[in-house]
């Protein structure tokens, strides 16, 4: 999957010369924690930040009086508070890739750009669990079967040979690693797994569930 492929395309945008009390307004009404700023012909400049627009505006506690303030809201543009050191990434970036770059820089989105610097997307954290749902099918329903497997190769071929041989589909497959078990999960059309996971475990595969992890999180 392709970060392109599930970018969000309809967000709210500002430019330099945006009011910032405009901005303020912006982040207000849609809920934001920050906006991205491009120029007139949609180029990615940079990004404003909720805290940067607060930190900007007069506070209640000021000695200025009402018409100075109306004043120099009135002058005030992102232009002067934008921050340049945004993070992107390409339409062809592996949606696995953005992931984790997210997550290895803390981030809650990333901009999309084009070949010219052109801001064509943006994908949050909503977007990545979206696709995360999606990738283990479960919103397809089935049943989830969870094992315990030695770290080699094959092993999914193995797993979906047993499982196609008793002519039942699967839905969803993944690999997860902890504490160096590798843990194989399965998701398939059934909504019994009692002779899949009978079969699987007949050929010497461990199956787990929470249980099996329970004194993990006691």
């Amino acid at each position: 999957m392709y970060v392109g492929l599930k970018m969000l395309r309809d967000f709210v945008k500002v430019t330099p010369d945006t009011l910032v009390k405009d901005a303020q307004k912006q982040l207000e009404e849609n809920k934001l924690w920050m906006l991205l700023v491009v120029d007139e012909e949609g180029k990615l400049l940079g990004y404003v930040r909720k805290e940067d627009i607060s930190a900007a505006l007069p506070s209640h506690i000021t000695s200025l009086e009402k018409h100075e303030i109306s004043f120099l809201l009135s002058k005030l543009t992102v232009a002067q508070i934008y921050r340049t050191d945004i993070k992107t990434v390409t339409p062809e970036t592996e949606i696995e890739g953005a992931a984790d770059m997210m997550y290895e820089m803390n981030l809650a989105g990333l901009a999309v750009v084009g070949t010219e610097g052109q801001l064509i997307g943006y994908i949050n954290r909503s977007v990545l669990l979206d696709v995360l749902a999606e990738e283990m099918g479960y919103r397809e329903g089935g049943s989830r079967l969870a094992l315990e497997c030695e770290d080699r190769s094959g092993i999914l071929y193995e797993v979906a040979g047993v499982i196609a041989n008793m002519k039942i589909s699967i839905i969803s497959t993944g690999t997860f690693f902890y504490k160096g078990r590798r843990i194989v999960v399965v998701r398939i059309d059934s909504d019994d797994t009692s002779a899949v996971g009978a079969a699987l475990t007949e050929r010497g595969y461990k199956l787990v569930a929470p249980e099996s992890f329970a004194e993990e999180w006691a």
